[in-house]
């Protein structure tokens, strides 16, 4: 898919990468490419219950076999305090997985209404700036997260609006099957992390571009080298 032979998605929660980019990373790796997953943070107390956290990472491993993800770190920051913490700590662990796989497709979370999602967008794109190993990520992409993402402010906050589009049409019951298995995210019909919300969505976005079905990103840089250029 495109000639990308690693990508790094980075997700603010676990399933945030599933539900913006889990067709995508399932096309990725039937084309050959590496994905790695990096999570900024985790359910801890006292806001969730102490086994929380390893419920979910179990459900993000089951669902990341299902899209045939290489690895998943984790970093250790609380959910839903990542705006509160220093910015240089979370910066840093980005920065590393950056460092360690040398990416050349990076996928982080358009900066909607969570505020997690903001301030993992603000340090992955410190950590995808031309320069260091950064240099060899010809693709940085912004994906979208239901539930999430439409719900900014119009004219107020950013909108989404894609450039992008992954035609994800051989992938979608991949990607519902991988979402499935975070069994304590999953909303009924017609809550919007509905299997059936996820469906219409990737429905949506292929009628946008005459596709049967597609995940849309909007794109912060994209590089073509020629064959002779070395990263």
């Amino acid at each position: 898919m495109n000639g990308f032979s690693t990508a790094l998605v980075i997700a603010p929660h676990p399933d945030d990468e599933v539900l913006g980019a889990g067709g995508t990373m399932a096309a990725l790796n039937a084309h050959g490419c590496d994905v790695h997953v990096l999570v900024a943070s985790q359910d801890q107390p006292p806001l969730y219950p102490a086994d929380t956290a390893e419920k979910i990472r179990e459900e993000a491993q089951r669902a990341h076999a299902a899209l045939g993800v290489a690895s998943t770190e984790f970093l250790p920051h609380a959910s839903v305090e990542l705006a509160r913490m220093g910015v240089a700590e979370l910066n840093s662990g980005i920065q590393k997985a950056v460092d360690r796989l040398q990416p050349d497709l990076l996928l982080a979370p358009f900066p909607d209404r969570h505020l997690d999602h903001k301030a993992v967008f603000e340090s992955a794109m410190v950590a995808a700036r031309p320069v260091g190993s950064g240099i060899g990520i010809s693709t940085v992409a912004l994906y979208e997260t239901i539930s999430e993402t439409h719900w900014n402010v119009p004219h107020v906050e950013a909108d989404f609006v894609p450039d992008w589009f992954v035609d994800i049409s051989e992938f979608v019951s991949t990607k519902l099957s991988a979402f499935s298995a975070f069994s304590s995210q999953v909303h009924d019909h017609p809550g919007p992390r509905s299997l059936q919300a996820l469906e219409a969505l990737a429905s949506f976005r292929g009628s946008q571009v005459s596709l049967e079905s597609a995940e849309s990103f909007h794109t912060v840089r994209r590089i073509t080298r020629t064959e002779n250029q070395q990263r």
